[in-house]
């Protein structure tokens, strides 16, 4: 018996520690990066898609794939660091940080089906949604990644809020909604991940 709740007692206290440690696999260029994606793909849709609205499908796969490519790449750069640390702590930390933020990506997932398998006439919504639901995971993810990581959520809230309210009729599903909303929103992670982490660790 008195094993047994020790071995509770050691599993509560990692598991206390997982949620207090801080995050440190997110670096500050590979976010960057995945914001030059998003304002890339931006520029992309202007040319490509100049009718967004008509095109439902389309602008949902363009987005899609951008965000999968970004996540692809965020995704090897965390397990590439989590297996070179080699350490056990190092990766229930990892499953930790990405279970905190993969109910906002399911939950978006989701949504963006729904939406454009049986409520299409609300597609100009998307853009807003992506990035409120977005904002949530980052809200989610605060407590393992620095205090300043509290502005990137409250950015892409106040960018979904705007594209809901202002980015209809005319402005539905403009591409500069979702490049000024991601973009804009990962070069802020990125400069705030360059200052609170890694400069101190330089």
């Amino acid at each position: 018996m008195e094993l047994r709740q020790a071995l509770a007692q050691v599993s509560e206290i990692q598991a206390h520690l997982n949620r207090t440690e801080t995050f440190r696999g997110y670096r500050s260029a590979t976010i960057a990066f995945t914001g030059l994606v998003g304002l890339a793909t931006a520029a992309v849709q202007t040319v490509w898609l100049p009718q967004p609205s008509e095109r439902l499908s389309a602008y949902v796969t363009l987005w899609v794939s951008a965000a999968m490519l970004n996540v692809a790449i965020v995704g090897a750069e965390i397990w590439s660091r989590s297996v070179a640390a080699g350490l056990s702590v190092t990766r229930r930390t990892t499953i930790f940080a990405i279970g905190q933020f993969l109910p906002a990506l399911v939950t978006g997932g989701l949504l963006t089906l729904v939406i454009v398998n049986r409520a299409a006439n609300v597609g100009w919504m998307l853009p807003g949604l992506w990035a409120l639901v977005f904002g949530l995971g980052v809200f989610a993810s605060c407590q393992m990644l620095p205090r300043a990581a509290f502005v990137v959520g409250a950015w892409y809230v106040v960018a979904g809020i705007a594209a809901l309210a202002w980015g209809q009729g005319a402005a539905a599903l403009s591409p500069w909604i979702m490049g000024i909303a991601f973009g804009g929103g990962q070069l802020l992670t990125a400069v705030i991940l360059r200052i609170t982490l890694e400069r101190t660790q330089d």
